[in-house]
């Protein structure tokens, strides 16, 4: 038997960039989900959820689609496996976690990337860490049905301690930033909301970045993606796209700039720049990509009022979920209790504050 730590994580900034072939820069954190994972005579498998109180059993040659939604995500690893063609057999798996479902640190990921680095190592896959994170998206997209890029998968299996992972979803290629300030945290505020658009707005913006990436091709060879488009093509062909396909693709474009000057600001130790991109960067979620709601804005305007925050965005799909904030570790306190009082005030909710370090990705841990 093995135990599996698998943490969440956090994307520092770039949102919405890898399903478009882009750049983001996440980590992984000290929230986890820890899989205790063994193999069992035969090929019946049990997993076991003790956050939930629920357990499902199957045969793991056939891996169907459960009624039971957090099962999917493991079930869905297994069915990867089997259409990759690895043999497994069966297994025992129980699962428990500190990941908050819904506040954006990818619980999703942290089971899948999890149950997948487990099977590798109890039935000797060798499968590497780039394609388990390959295998893990896989499941999220074509099992569970959620057309998530690999950026989740990726820095769960990937990342470093205490550094960013500036990754291009092209290529895979990827490369570890150190974060040295260690007087400055990052300190996730839940909006406690998630609204009913989120899911159905996540799969029509994906549609619309296809639309405009398929119309600037037609002028331009060689673009595949956003990925491959400068400002000048989209200003060029502003009234073809229309304003609200402009506005999607200009945030993108915009934002995989945002991402790669992020990397250069964070290799120069300065911080007060980063910060800004991220205000910036939440601007055109709001105002361009408009996957922001209330919620997230109230909590952004009131940090951008807080002494000892360099910056503030929305994190994650979008229509709820948390705000990322890079804030002064001498003034943390102070900043919890004002963001409380200033979202109480304007909402009549009390947020879930969420302090985090960045941490190593998913491994054993040790006997």
């Amino acid at each position: 038997m093995v135990i599996v730590r698998s943490p969440g994580r956090i994307n520092l900034i770039g949102e919405h960039t890898d399903y478009n072939e882009g750049f983001v820069l996440p980590s992984a954190i000290d929230r986890a989900i820890y899989l205790a994972v063994g193999p069992r005579r035969g090929s019946d498998v049990s997993l076991t959820s003790l956050d939930l109180n629920d357990q499902i059993q199957f045969n793991v040659r056939e891996a169907a689609k459960s009624k039971k939604a957090w099962a999917n995500y493991l079930i869905g690893v297994v069915h990867q496996l089997n259409e990759a063609g690895y043999r497994i057999g069966g297994f025992n798996c129980v699962f428990s976690g500190d990941i908050p479902i819904g506040a954006g640190m990818s619980s999703s990921a942290g089971v899948e990337a999890g149950l997948a680095f487990a099977l590798n190592s109890i039935f000797d896959l060798g499968i590497g860490r780039r394609d388990l994170a390959k295998i893990a998206q896989r499941s999220e997209n074509e099992f569970v049905g959620v057309r998530c890029g690999i950026m989740d998968q990726f820095a769960n299996l990937l990342s470093k301690g205490e550094s960013a992972l500036h990754l291009d979803c092209r290529s895979l290629q990827f490369e570890h930033i150190p974060f040295t300030r260690k007087d400055l945290e990052f300190v996730l505020c839940d909006t406690g909301v998630k609204h009913s658009l989120a899911s159905s707005e996540y799969n029509l913006r994906r549609e619309q970045c296809e639309t405009g990436a398929g119309i600037i091709r037609k002028y331009f060879t060689g673009v595949r993606s956003l990925r491959d488009v400068e400002p000048e093509m989209l200003r060029e062909h502003k009234g073809e796209l229309g304003d609200m396909i402009y506005g999607r693709c200009e945030y993108v474009v915009e934002e995989n700039a945002r991402v790669n000057l992020a990397g250069k600001y964070l290799r120069q130790n300065d911080y007060d720049k980063f910060g800004e991109l991220l205000y910036a960067s939440h601007e055109g979620l709001r105002d361009r990509y408009q996957v922001s709601c209330r919620e997230l804005d109230i909590l952004v305007d009131a940090a951008t009022k807080i002494d000892g925050v360099l910056g503030a965005r929305m994190m994650g799909g979008g229509f709820g979920g948390c705000t990322l904030n890079l804030v002064e570790r001498d003034s943390a306190e102070e900043f919890k209790s004002k963001i409380r009082k200033s979202y109480e005030r304007d909402t009549g909710k009390i947020p879930q504050l969420y302090e985090c370090s960045l941490m190593p990705g998913t491994d054993l841990v040790p006997d």
